[in-house]
């Protein structure tokens, strides 16, 4: 896994043309976890999806290389037609990584290789949607409230699979209302940076040898 920083600078964003977030600014670096905080509404899901390239920003800019991110939305992405072991090969294929098992293992799917996708509960539809983080090879993930449909035991299986992303030099960016029991990960409330009038300032944050007073 390629160590890589990720770098917000002033970075405006919008909902429908409407600006909803401004002035945001920190940096994620290799093995930190970062959690995005705020009302329902705030621009969680729009930063996201903004820091993932899947819309343009208003204004700012956002510093990563190059297939760096592995994100996870609100969909699943998964094919109903296809086994879980298909659909998990599908993506393995497509980022060119190795064995199947040990994520199999780790997100407690081995016992539902073979079932397909579309006779899942929602709970292991979501568990097999994150797995394909763990087949990615990426080494910053950005999730979406990724412990939607996830009982309490599922919670703690991704808790772990994102510590040990963490330990392998990885980092994550995750929008969520729950406490995922990751102790490490700093919180960013996006509430400050709600848009406002021109010429008001942001607030910028940043992870280095103050990280854990800066973040407490």
């Amino acid at each position: 896994m390629n160590a890589a920083d990720l770098t917000v600078t002033d970075l405006a964003v919008s909902r429908g043309g409407i600006p909803v977030l401004e002035g945001v600014s920190f940096t994620l670096p290799p093995g930190r976890a970062l959690v995005l905080r705020g009302p329902n509404g705030v621009g969680k899901t729009t930063l996201l999806r903004t820091l993932a390239g899947l819309q343009p920003p208003l204004a700012g800019t956002v510093s990563i290389p190059a297939d760096a991110i592995a994100y996870s939305g609100h969909a699943d992405g998964l094919k109903a037609t296809l086994s879980v072991t298909e659909n998990l090969g599908f993506w393995a294929a497509i980022y060119g990584t190795g064995a199947l098992e040990p994520v199999l293992e780790a997100m407690n799917l081995a016992a539902l290789r073979d079932r397909l996708a579309g006779s899942l509960s929602a709970g292991q539809k979501r568990r097999l949607g994150l797995a394909r983080l763990l087949v990615s090879g990426r080494p910053i993930w950005m999730l979406d409230e990724p412990t939607v449909s996830l009982d309490a035991a599922s919670v703690a299986l991704f808790a772990q699979a994102v510590r040990a992303h963490l330990a392998g030099g990885g980092a994550a960016l995750m929008a969520t209302h729950i406490d995922l029991g990751i102790a490490e990960a700093a919180l960013l409330d996006l509430a400050p940076f709600k848009a406002r009038a021109p010429g008001a300032g942001g607030r910028s944050m940043a992870f280095d040898d103050s990280f854990d007073e800066a973040f407490a």
